[in-house]
Formats: C-alpha cells, structure tokens, sequence
C-alpha cells in the first residue's frame, strides 16, 4: 500500500488537494498534529472537491503515535535530501511504503531526517526556488511509485464518459 504523511501540515488548501489525490489513487493519508487547521473547515473541503469523504485518512496526535501504529519502508521528502526519486524502488507492491512529507514551513525536523539519511529524498530543480508546493511536491511522488508498480489498479480511462469518448 502507498501511505503520504503530513508532518504537521499548516496550509488546509495543501491537505485539501493532497487527499483529493490519495481519492484518486487509493492512497492512505496520515496526518500528525498539530495541524494548522481544523479539518472541519469550509477551505479543505472546497480544495478537496467534495472527495474528501473518498478519502482514507488517520489522525494522529504526534510523530512517536504514527511510528508505534505503522511499519514499511520510509521515505523523507526534503530540500535536503541529496537523491533524486529515481534512485529509489518502489516497485514492489507487498511493501507498506511511506511518503512522509514536512511542514509547509519548515519541512521534516533535523532530528528526524538525521535518523533516515539514505531515503531522504529531493525533487531536482532549479536554484530559483527553495521548495515546491507540498500538493504538487505529493503528486509528483505518488505517481512516480504508482508508475513503478504499472499504476495498480487505477483506471486507464475516463469512467464518467466512458472508454470509447474520444472516439464518438
């Protein structure tokens, strides 16, 4: 199973469109407080188009609860990090894997990322930006490991108009 960890995420517009992509793509969303949100607000839910219900997600109230309740293979999304994401496998599906993601502001912890140098991971880009946007950052990664395991079970075609559309 593919899992995306918010670390503390503060900007509900993120969280919103974050768990409209784990809707799409049968994703398991952590979130680990404190959140600079209430999940409740009218914001969330209108970045998450009306599928956060669609949504598979836990709460959790710090970092040492998440760790205790989950097992897999982490992977820490950071400016820091110093490989790109095609240096890693993700293929293997039976894996439980683990896309953790910091803070809009001050990302994942020092502390954290010192204990996960290996799979600490970096988005290459220019020097004309510190970071790209969280959702766009977990959109990106999702569908790299998704790309890597042949896109599981996801729909190759447009369910809503049909297979054939495009050809009517």
């Amino acid at each position: 199973m593919i899992n995306v960890v918010l670390y503390e995420p503060e900007i509900p517009q993120n969280t919103g469109n974050i768990m409209r992509t784990c809707a799409a793509t049968n994703c398991k969303l952590h979130l680990i407080k404190p959140l600079g949100f209430s999940l409740d607000e009218k914001v969330v839910k209108r970045s998450g188009a009306n599928y956060i219900n669609e949504c598979d997600y836990k709460v959790y109230e710090n970092y040492d609860e998440f760790l205790k309740e989950n097992d897999g293979v982490f992977y820490f999304f950071t400016r820091y990090g110093k490989k790109p994401p095609t240096e890693f496998d993700y293929s293997d599906k039976s894996q439980n894997i683990f896309l953790v993601f910091g803070k809009e502001s001050t990302g994942i912890p020092k502390e954290i990322l010192k204990k996960h140098l290996d799979t600490c991971v970096r988005l290459p880009m220019t020097d004309k930006v510190r970071a790209l946007n969280l959702s766009n950052c977990v959109a990106v990664m999702v569908y790299e490991v998704l790309r890597q395991q042949d896109y599981n079970d996801l729909l190759r075609f447009e369910p809503f108009k049909g297979e054939d559309y495009l050809d009517s």
